[in-house]
């Protein structure tokens, strides 16, 4: 069974009845025993980083989702979802994430090179380019296209960067670190692409001694 968090932030209708689609058990829930017991967590997300983040940690799932990661069994984070497990945001000032993965958010048009002549928010399908084929990939072609909505992405991520995106200079578009997993993209607004990522996301099998 996926859990997927419900703290008040995300389009969690369209993202479970994708999961149904492809024939995965999905429970909307904020409950950290039905979380804990989840074989895998999906970290949903839409708005300000700031907020989504202070949601988190009044309602203590900031800890939930945490434990959840070290106990090795896979977590995804979508779109702000995602943002939120790097270290922090530079969104509307600073505030910290997850610390679940290295590295930090900043504005798309503070890229360096960034192309001005292109709008803000980043809205509609792009392509995408794999560095690495990790698990959350592995049915999924170079080259193909998937749906952003974002202002913000992340930078500095090491060796967790698993694909890109070309929107007037170089973005992050998925990220892996162990058990942890990130889109900013929305698979569940992705088409056929999206379904064999989440599809995907349901067959990683979990990694003893997960993300602490």
């Amino acid at each position: 069974m996926t859990a997927i968090l419900d703290y008040g932030v995300g389009n969690l209708f369209s993202l479970r009845s994708s999961l149904k689609y492809i024939g995965e058990e999905a429970a909307v829930t904020s409950d950290p025993d039905e979380i804990m017991a989840a074989d895998r967590l999906i970290l949903p997300g839409v708005g300000a980083f700031g907020d989504a983040a202070d949601k988190l940690r009044e309602k203590g799932l900031d800890a939930v989702v945490k434990a959840f990661a070290a106990t090795g069994k896979p977590l995804m984070g979508i779109c702000l979802g995602m943002q939120l497990l790097f270290d922090e945001s530079e969104e509307f000032g600073l505030h910290k994430g997850l610390g679940l993965i290295p590295g930090r958010v900043v504005p798309v048009n503070s890229l360096e090179n960034w192309d001005r002549r292109l709008k803000i928010p980043h809205i509609g399908w792009n392509q995408l380019k794999i560095l690495k084929k990790e698990p959350l990939l592995a049915n999924v072609n170079d080259g193909e296209c998937v749906y952003f909505v974002h202002s913000f992405c992340a930078v500095d991520c090491g060796e967790a960067l698993a694909a890109v995106t070309e929107y007037g200079a170089e973005i992050t578009a998925s990220v892996q670190l162990g058990n942890v997993y990130g889109c900013q993209f929305h698979p569940e607004k992705s088409g056929g692409a999206g379904l064999e990522i989440l599809r995907a996301f349901c067959g990683i099998s979990g990694i003893p001694g997960g993300k602490g």
